[in-house]
C-alpha cells in the first residue's frame, strides 16, 4: 500500500448494490489494486450479503481504510474512503449518490434486474461526484453540510466490528446488530420497501376478491337455511377464498418469515377454491380470481425487505 496513499484523504470506490440479494447495480473502478484493496473488495462482498440485516447507516473500519454505507428504497450505496477521511463529507457524498439513483431510475427497473451491473453507465456520476469530493476546494456547488453533521451527531452511523463481520476468508458470524435508537433488527420488526403503485392495484384487487367471495358465502348460506340444495362445501369454499385474499393483503403489507412460500401456498388455496366452485362460476369469474391471485403474489415477491429507511430529505 502506498505511503502517500494513506497520508492522503479521499474517496477510493464507491458501488450501488441491492439490499434484497446483494446484486451489485453499479460500481466505481478502484484507484489503486494494492493488498489492501483486495481485502477490502472481500468486506465489500462480505457486507453485500448482510445489508438487509444491517441499519440503512454503517461504518466499517478496517486498518487504513474506512467502508460507509447508506440504505434506501431497497438499493444501498456504497463507498471506500482512506481512514482520516472526514465522515460528514464521506456521508454527504453517498447521500448525493443516493439522490441521483433514485432520480435516474425507477424502483421496478432496480426490483427486476437480474445481471450485475446492469446500471454500469450511473459509473459515469459517480466517477465525476467522486472527483468532486476528493477536492473539496473545486466543488462547483456549494454543498450544506450542517444539516448532514447534525443528523451524525444525533444519530451516529452503526460501527460494525470485526468480531461481527467475520473473517475475510469465507467465516462469518451471524449479525445480531443493536442499533442506538432502532432496537434490534428481526424479521419480526423488518420494514418492507415503499409500496409502488401496481402493489396498491394489487392491494385494493385482493380486497374486491374477497369482498366477493364474503357475498357469494353469505348468499350460499340463505339458500342452505331455505333448503335450496345448496351444497354446505360451496360455502367452506367461498369462506376459505375470503381468508386467503385477506391473508394476500396481509403479506402484501406485513413482513413475516416465510413469507414468499406463505404467498405461493395461499395463491394455490385460491386456486383449489375456484376449481371447486366451477359451476357457480362462469369462465371469466374464474380468469378474474385466479388473475387477481396471481399478480397479488406477484408484488408480495416484488415488494421484499429492506433496512430501516433513512431520514434523508430525498
Amino acid at each position: 500500500m502506498s505511503p502517500l496513499l494513506i497520508e492522503m484523504s479521499m474517496i477510493l470506490s464507491a458501488s450501488v448494490i441491492r439490499v434484497r440479494d446483494g446484486l451489485p447495480l453499479s460500481a466505481s473502478t478502484d484507484y489503486e489494486q494494492g493488498t489492501g484493496m483486495q481485502e477490502c473488495r472481500k468486506y465489500f462482498k462480505m457486507l453485500s450479503k448482510k445489508l438487509a440485516q444491517l441499519p440503512d447507516r454503517c461504518t466499517l473500519k478496517t486498518g487504513h481504510y474506512n467502508i460507509n454505507f447508506i440504505s434506501s428504497l431497497g438499493v444501498s450505496y456504497m463507498m471506500l474512503c482512506t481512514e482520516n477521511y472526514p465522515n460528514v463529507l464521506a456521508f454527504s457524498f453517498l447521500d448525493e449518490l443516493q439522490k441521483e439513483f433514485i432520480t435516474t431510475y425507477n424502483m421496478m427497473k432496480t426490483n427486476t434486474a437480474v445481471r450485475p451491473y446492469c446500471f454500469i453507465e450511473f459509473d459515469n456520476f459517480i466517477q465525476r461526484t467522486k472527483q468532486r469530493y476528493n477536492n473539496p476546494r473545486s466543488l462547483s456547488t456549494k454543498i450544506s453540510l450542517s444539516d448532514m453533521q447534525t443528523e451524525i451527531k444525533l444519530r451516529p452511523p452503526y460501527q460494525i466490528s470485526m468480531c461481527e463481520l467475520g473473517s475475510a476468508n469465507g467465516v462469518t458470524s451471524a449479525f445480531s446488530v443493536d442499533y442506538k435508537g432502532a432496537g434490534k433488527i428481526s424479521s419480526a420488526h423488518q420494514r418492507l420497501e415503499p409500496a409502488t403503485l401496481s402493489g396498491i392495484v394489487a392491494f385494493i384487487l385482493s380486497l374486491l376478491c374477497g369482498a366477493l367471495n364474503l357475498i357469494r358465502g353469505f348468499h350460499a348460506i340463505e339458500s342452505l337455511l331455505q333448503s335450496d340444495g345448496e351444497d354446505f362445501n360451496y360455502i367452506v369454499a367461498f369462506f376459505l377464498g375470503t381468508a386467503a385474499c385477506l391473508y394476500q393483503c396481509y403479506l402484501l403489507v406485513y413482513y413475516t418469515g416465510w413469507r414468499n412460500v406463505k404467498s405461493f401456498l395461499t395463491f394455490g388455496l385460491i386456486c383449489l377454491c375456484n376449481m371447486y366452485l366451477y359451476e357457480l362460476r362462469n369462465l371469466w369469474q374464474l380468469f378474474f380470481h385466479v388473475t387477481v391471485g396471481a399478480f397479488v403474489t406477484l408484488q408480495i415477491w416484488l415488494r421484499q425487505a429492506q433496512g430501516k429507511a433513512p431520514d434523508y430529505d430525498v
